[in-house]
């Protein structure tokens, strides 16, 4: 099959690999869609921390965010899933630790990242092996388009959990990119009162046009009393802005990563009694995000810029122009063109 590969920092290719075979537990998905994220972007600079952690090595099949539809099953297996839509989670535990026992196999200490993590192989490519502990089912009421996004649905919707804001209360998020533009949208899909602040206009003009009301330049806020802050920037100092910038007793999610060590200064966060709460993955988020798509209640596909083939994968990750693709945020892969 063909799959692109990252052989190292700004090297890449669509090669010709071993198709997957499910193995015990297992299911193989025939990829539909996947799409690139800043992570991806990362690996393919070298600048990824798991590179330099030995958590990950070159060469790379990288994607996270995909849907598809099972081709096959392995031993143990209930055939049924053959022919089913699905989604999946990245993050696959040991299953047998006390994190894992306890649900929390998201932070596993030997835990697998599909296309990120441990070599297992990612979703761009045609053909993608997943434990079937992994996958969700796809109603039909979510699209290709949306079924993969569920992933970096899933990571605003544990953000705005995260929060723990009732309707009505004013919640500032900073940074206008995917999982800010999605959280921003589930937000408002919870009755929140929803700001949404950057450094470019033109990524501001574009939440205005996915219907996000009051978006603001990062160093124009409006005096308004944030009861919590979600912050889905890689800005080094954004996070300790977030601490100074919040209600007293309110709170600070932190989704997004910076490329370098974040410093905020803890006695902002006990005299004013904030919590500051860490996101890490989609996982216990995915069901509710496909419910939130299923029903209605966010559409996500807006901030799709276009789809393209596993050939225009390396610009995209280098930042090149890509005809036909628009302003939106995200880019999504059909490995089937």
């Amino acid at each position: 099959m063909r799959a692109f590969v990252v052989t190292g920092p700004r090297e890449s290719a669509v090669i010709e690999v071993d198709a997957p075979v499910a193995g015990p537990g297992q299911a193989v998905v025939d990829v539909h869609r996947a799409g690139i994220c800043g992570t991806d972007a990362e690996f393919f600079t070298g600048e990824m921390a798991y590179l330099h952690q030995g958590h990950a090595h070159f060469p790379l099949r990288l994607g996270h965010e995909w849907m598809g539809v099972v081709s096959s099953v392995g031993e143990g297996v209930d055939a049924s899933w053959i022919g089913r839509r699905v989604t999946g989670d990245t993050m696959l535990g040991c299953g047998r630790c006390r994190l894992c026992t306890s649900g929390r196999q998201h932070v596993c200490h030997d835990r697998f990242e599909i296309g990120i993590r441990g070599g297992w192989p990612g979703a761009l490519a045609e053909q993608l092996p997943v434990p079937v502990t992994a996958l969700h089912a796809l109603p039909d009421s979510v699209d290709d388009t949306a079924g993969a996004l569920v992933e970096p649905g899933g990571n605003a919707m544990r953000s705005v959990r995260a929060a723990g804001l009732e309707p009505g209360a004013p919640v500032l998020v900073l940074g206008p990119g995917t999982i800010g533009l999605l959280t921003a949208l589930i937000a408002a899909a919870d009755g929140l009162e929803v700001h949404l602040a950057g450094r470019r206009e033109p990524a501001l003009d574009f939440a205005r046009g996915i219907g996000v009301a009051h978006t603001w330049m990062l160093d124009a806020l409006p005096d308004v009393p944030f009861d919590a802050i979600i912050d889905c920037t890689s800005g080094v100092d954004i996070p300790a802005q977030a601490v100074q910038r919040v209600e007293p007793g309110g709170r600070v999610v932190l989704v997004g990563l910076s490329g370098s060590p974040s410093l905020v200064d803890t006695r902002d966060l006990a005299l004013k009694d904030v919590t500051a709460v860490g996101i890490l993955s989609a996982s216990p988020g995915l069901e509710e995000t496909i419910a939130h798509y299923a029903d209605g209640r966010v559409d996500p596909r807006p901030i799709v810029a276009g789809t393209v083939g596993l050939e225009q994968v390396g610009a995209a990750l280098a930042g090149e122009a890509i005809p036909g693709v628009g302003t939106g945020p995200k880019i999504h892969i059909d490995p089937r063109t």
